[in-house]
């Protein structure tokens, strides 16, 4: 790859602020360890407090656990007393020189998209669980890598430093700009005169990076045609191909884990390229488009926020759609991703005890802490907000008269909420009406503040689709069991209505009389089947009239 995009120098003019400045290294990769060596400046205080990131999307993660051996001196050499106060804040003497340095060690083994991984092959280092920062976190950052060898390079989206060196603005930008070390394959490409790469990790000659690189390139272009322009000056999707699934959205880049055998199935290759193309929407909507309660930096406290179905439920419907107008994936394949969606939405009993809105300001104690009864209780932001998408897709359309999308609607709401602002989910209902030249309020009650099914009849109806309904499961018993271990009991079900219940042992059949184990007692229960949720299906209605054939053509093809 060209060093000339890939270590950008960026001069320090106009920063007024002295950067925290850190030396990372790695001595034994196979030990998991991180070394952080931080230069703090002091500015004249008695003291300053260091703090580390809590959480990051959208998880209490509790980073400082795998801290250890905090300790600080002087540049004169003399030891400087750290007193940790808080679980994540520790206090370190100044002994009135003008900086402090600070050194301490990360364990970092876990394989995972926002956390650090270390050993032999590579390492992933993210921001939060990386660098200690001041309480005062709004100044530059510089990071100075040492390679181990026989590594060859550190990748990031920060603006460089130097070799092996990275500049992040404020601390903002320093969490949200992940460090790939090792010797990753990389493809280049640009869209538009903007530089792209993929940068694919433990490639091992299995995965088609070349392909890859050209199938992104085609859908950063179908995103900026949505968007009219690019957020960015670079962009890189760091590929970890070590098997799992799951990406992070970051401003100029995403970490995303797929299994490298992925390009050799249709299927599975499919599914990696709606992810990175879910991930690359981010960069517009989350990193510039973001809801006003995430403030940038702020990574202690929480943020309580409606409007996560806008924010991960649209990009997951952007992220399938984009991929289709790329020219990756027929119309027959993206209205069956678009029917899975929607059937996955619709057999969540959940749906009916939680709103598009609550299950956004839950998300702390729920969507990343399910449990048995979760399915129950809760609904996806994710899913249900793709669906709610696509029905505001084909809403504003046919309010406008076809003159109008949804893609009009996100343009406007970054034009008019920009980063630093935020928008609430008012703002973003008074944008789509504004668009759509009708009044929508009722529509977003309905689909972020109530549980009432969603209106899919009149998406159908404007752009000429209809269902094909199949029978679901003939002997449904609605409970999940593992190894005769019962982990899952729909809300409804037959085996919840049997009385069978999460944790009991099923030795014999799943139906009819069974005996369960419970707790070393034996009952006797009887589970009668029932035909299970139908399945339902998009198709292109046959009888479709000209009208809606040019509304259907125009939504697919992003007119």
């Amino acid at each position: 790859m060209a060093r000339a995009w890939l270590c950008l120098i960026v001069a320090a003019a106009g920063l007024a602020q002295t950067p925290i400045r850190y030396t990372v290294r790695i001595p034994d990769p196979e030990n998991h360890y991180i070394e952080v060596e931080a230069r703090v400046p002091t500015e004249g205080r008695p003291a300053v407090e260091l703090k580390m990131a809590i959480w990051t999307q959208y998880v209490i993660r509790e980073f400082a656990k795998n801290v250890e051996d905090v300790s600080a001196w002087t540049p004169a050499g003399a030891a400087a007393r750290v007193e940790k106060i808080r679980k994540n804040r520790w206090r370190v003497a100044a002994n009135g020189a003008k900086e402090v340095v600070v050194r301490y060690r990360v364990y970092a083994h876990r394989l995972h998209v926002q956390d650090n991984f270390v050993d032999d092959e590579f390492a992933l280092l993210n921001g939060a669980p990386t660098f200690l920062t001041l309480a005062d976190h709004r100044r530059p950052h510089e990071v100075r890598v040492e390679i181990p060898k026989p590594w060859t390079r550190a990748i990031s989206a920060m603006d460089s430093c130097g070799e092996n060196c990275f500049r992040a603005r404020d601390y903002d930008d320093l969490v949200d700009s992940p460090i790939v070390l090792g010797t990753p394959a990389v493809y280049e490409f640009r869209v538009d005169g903007t530089p792209h790469a993929l940068v694919n990790v433990s490639e091992l000659g299995r995965f088609d990076g070349a392909r890859a690189a050209r199938d992104l390139e085609k859908i950063a272009a179908a995103q900026q045609r949505i968007w009219g322009s690019f957020p960015y000056d670079r962009y890189f999707f760091l590929n970890l191909l070590t098997g799992g699934g799951g990406g992070m959205e970051h401003a100029r880049s995403t970490v995303m884990m797929a299994d490298r055998g992925a390009s050799g199935n249709a299927g599975r290759y499919r599914r990696w390229l709606t992810l990175s193309s879910h991930e690359l929407f981010h960069a517009w909507n989350v990193k510039k488009l973001r809801p006003r309660a995430i403030v940038p930096g702020e990574f202690e406290q929480e943020p309580y926020t409606r409007e996560l179905g806008i924010a991960e439920g649209f990009s997951t419907y952007y992220g399938a759609l984009a991929v289709h107008r790329a020219g990756l994936m027929d119309a027959g394949e993206y209205l069956g991703e678009l029917s899975r969606t929607v059937n996955e939405l619709e057999s969540a009993p959940g749906r009916l005890a939680q709103t598009l809105a609550e299950s956004s300001f839950d998300t702390w104690i729920k969507f990343y802490g399910p449990d048995e009864n979760t399915r129950n209780t809760s609904i996806s932001y994710y899913t249900k907000g793709a669906v709610v998408g696509w029905l505001l897709d084909a809403k504003i359309r046919e309010s406008s008269g076809g003159a109008k999308c949804l893609d009009h609607a996100m343009r406007l709401a970054l034009a008019r909420f920009p980063a630093e602002r935020g928008y609430t989910l008012e703002d973003f209902r008074a944008v789509a009406s504004e668009v759509a030249g009708a009044d929508l309020s009722g529509f977003f009650r309905d689909a972020f503040e109530t549980t009432r099914p969603l209106p899919c009849e009149a998406a159908l109806k404007w752009l000429g689709l209809r269902w094909e309904e199949q029978p679901g499961d003939a002997a449904w018993t609605g409970m999940r069991v593992e190894n005769g271990v019962v982990r899952e009991v729909t809300r409804g079900s037959p085996a919840g209505r049997a009385g069978i219940s999460t944790g009991d042992r099923l030795p014999g059949g799943e139906t009819g009389d069974v005996e369960i184990e419970r707790r070393g007692r034996k009952l006797q229960r009887r589970i009668e089947p029932a035909p299970g949720p139908p399945i339902r299906r998009l198709r292109v209605d046959e009888n479709a009239t000209e009208a809606q054939k040019r509304n259907r053509e125009a939504w697919l093809a992003g007119r």
